[in-house]
């Protein structure tokens, strides 16, 4: 199993100085991959455009998105954008999208709220026929720049309901979970999907990418818990039960990921200062 380590642009004091700085270290690291979160009404920074700045400062790490808010955006642009961040990475990047749960980011966005499911289902559609050279609509000329990687970037769709589950069987490449922590619920996440994915007559298997949150060193738990109580609010409490903040939880957690099949633990730091990217290293150094 690769282990992959999150990009704290979703840190609202992180500072792109030493964002820049982290992803350079990633990238002469162990890891696997460099993940950042999505949001809109929030004080992250843009996960696209934070990547793109991290492509040009890396050669090797992957560059991935865990997850993207898809349905706040235009598929278009959005394929559009994927496939230049693509093209500039040399085909490095991940594209992990969802439908997102926070009515506010969706008020912001003017985008409708109900039906995100099903226009993420159409979003896919188009972004696939945009990337593999074809005119999104009979009426409309192809929208470029072509993709580093063929017929697009990799795909991944993550969620917690039966549907979204179901979709990322179906239409992605695989699945992503967020920070739930506990393999054994993620276990049953990663059967709906190969499920879904054989009864769509696919070949081959999903990927499977995981994450947790993580604080290592002084004080993690008080720590680490800033950012969680700032980020999920009232679920904050719930949320930290699952923050690993010793080098030993960390440890454990990477095996029970492996157990269930995971091919790709991501290491969301909830501390963004670069100390913490340097114990994450060892971790997953030794784990390797």
């Amino acid at each position: 199993m690769k282990i992959g380590v999150g990009y704290p642009a979703y840190i609202p004091w992180s500072k792109p100085a030493g964002l820049l700085e982290w992803a350079r270290r990633a990238d002469q690291g162990p890891f696997s991959s460099l993940g950042t979160i999505d949001r809109l009404v929030y004080g992250n920074y843009d996960p696209l455009t934070a990547l793109t700045a991290a492509a040009a400062v890396t050669s090797r790490i992957r560059l991935m998105t865990t997850v993207l808010l898809a349905a706040l955006h235009s598929p278009a642009l959005l394929a559009k954008q994927a496939a230049t961040l693509d093209a500039f990475s040399g085909g490095r990047l991940t594209l992990g999208i969802g439908v997102g749960s926070r009515e506010d980011d969706f008020i912001a966005a003017k985008a409708a709220y109900r039906n995100r499911g099903k226009r993420l289902e159409e979003q896919v559609a188009t972004m696939k026929r945009i990337w593999s050279g074809e005119p999104p609509s009979p009426d409309l000329g192809p929208i470029g720049p072509a993709p580093a990687r063929q017929g697009g970037p990799e795909l991944l769709l993550g969620g917690y309901t039966p549907a979204a589950i179901s979709r990322a069987g179906r239409l992605a490449d695989g699945f992503i979970t967020g920070g739930v922590g506990v393999p054994e619920m993620v276990a049953r996440s990663y059967q709906m999907v190969a499920k879904a994915w054989e009864e769509a007559g696919r070949p081959g298997k999903p990927r499977f990418v995981s994450a947790i949150y993580v604080a290592i060193g002084e004080d993690p738990a008080g720590r680490g818990s800033e950012y969680l109580r700032n980020y999920y609010g009232p679920m904050a409490e719930r949320i930290a039960q699952g923050l690993r903040t010793t080098p030993q939880a960390v440890e454990e957690a990477i095996k029970g990921f492996a157990a269930i099949g995971a091919d790709e633990l991501i290491l969301w730091p909830t501390v963004p200062d670069l100390e913490q990217l340097d114990r994450l290293a060892e971790i997953a150094a030794k784990a390797a």
